[in-house]
């Protein structure tokens, strides 16, 4: 029983808003619980919205994130009853009874079994059907469009356990043609989608408001940004949401070998488009068909840029033709075609976040059987660097690897010998997890093919000792990177650059990795002599390109090692005035015009003495954090990291292990640690080796081989390894420590001239 309160109405006037992910194509709509009341429904009750073009019929769900007076649905109900994001439809309770037959009919020739009608009423089970209209039933590659043919006993019916499906073999005409994307179809991007409707969809539909304010609507936008971001997307889905008619132009398409048949070719698409007004032209890859003139040689590509440049200036209709560019290259356009009265607005298409990322894998996994374990939170914080096509393709992949772990299954095998597999059966088949780990093996983020680029899984806790080290490097980088707005309320700008300084084998390439990890960030690895290069301003263009992506690929943790080999002091060099050209392009990369957003700077070398001192004032490298070597706690901390999985003997005292080492490094520890363990597998080898030959001695030939194998692999898996302090004495004797007390004290003189305190 409902309750109405004072203010109920049967019919409401209600502003359409994007539907969420989980309910596209699902026949609901979501309002306020308040909105519910007034019209007198409760969760799951049905509603009947009316728009210019049609009525459709939706189940009620509530929302709690929009106002009083909104309702969202998915694009295929706002194609069905005419209205775009923003308009008002008017919203009553329905009156709908249990169908007790639906007869359904494809679209388009399918094959299908009574398992697939199983499968549709199964979906449909509640769902309020009107005669006549279009249905999206998924599949596990898409989704197939029904029609709903007939319905009884009225036209207003819902499908319940005893209702009869039926589905028509042969096609029928589609009577509405449904939008293959919607703004439902793109994750995330609700700021370049708004700005395309105040400039595109509010001049086509209501060109009354421009009139009236006596300004002219835009001609032309120019959608830049890499490649995979989703903007072709954007201009098919915007051709759809409004229903304009849609033409696009493919740059190798329209050029012809024939003098003046490209140009001409661009005047009958705009011809077409007049001819048929509302219309949106979208030229893909703008920069293949208008570069810059001074830069191109042919005489075409010249005529083509001249002639695109009269047709933009002679759009009639204006707010009824607009056209939009795409390209991943905007400064490789011509000059002119960047203007106001061609392309009034240019939109930067950036990179997806991780909220961003999170709703494309929502859109891409709609129709996909997940099991239970699969966190999309997690994948979209593992997938830094991915754009909207990247993390299509990982989907993808995922999918198919569950299909073939599917497959290769010997019970499964023999079932795929049926003709038709039973919906028991598929319904096994989920994508897991681990077919989405499995996946991103596969599926590589295009934005960093060209670097090089690892996310490692370094965590503080595999490094030992070091705590004063660790603590700044989180105060540096981790927090700022993971609490941005505590630096922005404390109006403080956080560190762009960190230089780590300090004997060979301390630890400082781990600590750069545990950075990395524990901040969520990229990681983008620059081995010093890897970006010199012979020829003139290609060292250079590497170190622009490197910071260039890390932008791009924000939050990043760019790790030059050995920057003493790309950075010495200017002015002392005897080479070609390479590396002091490439301190340049260091400096005004870390301190120059163009921000650095989410991009810290990890630098490490053994020499501090020889960079250029400029890189060494803050604004640069902040800080400047001496790795020591390790004291005696550090190294026993060391140890124990380092012999978490070996097998110890009881008399091994890691404390007076430490106590010995005095001038180890971790990297001479580690070292230290596998040589013990492989002296106690040499005394395991040569006495499985001696039995074998015992054993062995009468076998003769091939005979003599497998024995000897099986002997020494039987004897082997039953004689565990066991390191006692007799194998780290005999250890200490090859490995040896890497630093003297004389080139410690030298190091500590170093820090003490280098380095500043660590506030500042």
């Amino acid at each position: 029983m409902v309750i109405l309160d004072s203010d109920m109405s049967s019919n409401l006037r209600l502003r359409i808003l994007e539907a969420r992910q989980k309910d596209v194509g699902r026949k609901i709509a979501r309002m306020t619980e308040h909105t519910m009341r007034r019209l007198g429904i409760e969760t799951g009750d049905y509603i009947e919205l009316t728009g210019p073009s049609g009525t459709a019929l939706l189940q009620a769900m509530p929302a709690y994130d929009i106002s009083d007076g909104e309702i969202r649905v998915d694009g295929y109900v706002r194609k069905t009853i005419g209205v775009s994001i923003g308009d008002e439809v008017t919203v009553k309770k329905a009156k709908v009874d249990p169908a007790t037959k639906v007869t359904l009919a494809p679209t388009q020739p399918i094959r299908f079994d009574q398992t697939f009608v199983d499968y549709v009423k199964e979906y449909l089970m509640y769902k309020p059907l009107i005669k006549g209209e279009t249905i999206s039933i998924p599949i596990y590659t898409g989704t197939i469009d029904l029609v709903v043919s007939n319905t009884q006993p009225s036209n207003y019916v819902f499908v319940t356990n005893s209702t009869e499906i039926t589905i028509k073999e042969e096609p029928v005409r589609e009577a509405q043609v449904y939008p293959r994307v919607t703004w439902e179809d793109i994750g995330d991007l609700d700021e370049v989608k708004e700005k395309l409707r105040e400039m595109i969809e509010l001049p086509m539909k209501h060109p009354e408001l421009f009139q009236h304010l006596g300004i002219e609507p835009p001609k032309g936008v120019l959608l830049y940004g890499p490649p995979g971001v989703g903007k072709t997307l954007l201009a098919r889905a915007l051709a759809n949401e409004i229903g304009a008619y849609f033409v696009t132009i493919n740059g190798p398409e329209i050029m012809s070998k024939f003098y003046g048949e490209s140009e001409q070719r661009l005047r009958e698409i705009f011809d077409d488009a007049d001819k048929n007004a509302p219309s949106i032209i979208f030229i893909d890859e703008i920069d293949a068909i208008a570069p810059k003139r001074e830069e191109v040689t042919g005489e075409v590509e010249k005529r083509v840029v001249s002639q695109l440049l009269t047709l933009m200036d002679g759009i009639k209709g204006r707010g009824r033709i607009v056209v939009i560019g795409a390209t991943n290259r905007p400064d490789a356009v011509d000059q002119a075609l960047r203007r106001p009265g061609r392309f009034d607005r240019e939109i930067e298409i950036r990179p997806p976040d991780t909220k961003a990322r999170k709703e494309i894998l929502q859109v891409h996994t709609r129709n996909m059987p997940l099991a239970d374990d699969v966190n999309l939170d997690v994948i979209a914080e593992m997938t830094n660097g991915y754009t909207g096509a990247d993390i299509a393709a990982l989907a993808k992949e995922a999918a198919m690897h569950a299909l073939r772990r599917f497959i290769n299954t010997g019970d499964r095998k023999k079932l795929l010998e049926q003709e038709r597999l039973s919906p028991e059966v598929l319904k096994e088949l989920k994508v897991t997890m681990d077919d989405f780990m499995n996946a991103m093996k596969f599926v590589q983020p295009t934005l960093l093919r060209e670097v090089y680029v690892e996310v490692p899984r370094v965590r503080w806790s595999e490094i030992g000792g070091l705590e004063n080290v660790k603590q700044q490097l989180r105060e540096a980088i981790e927090w700022p990177m993971r609490f941005p707005e505590v630096f922005n309320k404390a109006g403080i700008r956080p560190p762009k650059g960190v230089l780590l300084f300090g004997p060979p084998g301390t630890g400082k390439t781990m600590l750069a990795k545990a950075v990395a990890t524990e901040s969520g960030a990229n990681f983008i690895a620059v081995r010093g002599p890897e970006v010199l290069s012979k020829w003139v301003g290609e060292s250079e263009k590497a170190i622009r390109e490197i910071f260039k992506r890390a932008r791009q690929t924000a939050p990043t943790v760019v790790f030059f090692d050995e920057i003493d080999s790309i950075a010495p002091m200017r002015g002392m060099g005897h080479d070609s005035g390479v590396t002091e050209r490439m301190v340049n392009q260091l400096l005004s990369e870390m301190d120059g015009i163009v921000p650095l957003s989410k991009v810290v700077v990890i630098a490490a070398t053994n020499r501090p003495d020889i960079i250029d001192p400029a890189l060494l004032r803050p604004g640069r490298f902040d800080r400047l954090i001496y790795v020591p070597p390790p004291d005696k706690q550090a190294r026993l901390e060391i140890l124990k990291v380092h012999t978490k999985s070996v097998p110890l003997s009881p008399d091994v005292n890691l404390e007076a292990l430490a106590e010995k080492t005095e001038g180890y490094t971790g990297a001479d520890l580690e070292a230290l640690v596998r040589e013990a363990t492989m002296i106690s597998l040499r005394e395991i080898y040569s006495k499985c080796n001696t039995s074998a030959e015992k054993e062995c001695k009468n076998a003769k030939g091939d005979g003599a081989t497998e024995c000897y194998n099986r002997v020494i692999k039987s004897c082997i898996d039953s004689n565990a390894p066991n390191v006692t302090s007799a194998h780290f004495e005999e250890a200490m004797k090859v490995v040896t420590p890497s630093l003297t007390k004389a080139q410690i004290e030298r190091y500590e003189r170093m820090a003490k001239e280098l380095k500043r305190s660590a506030l500042g």
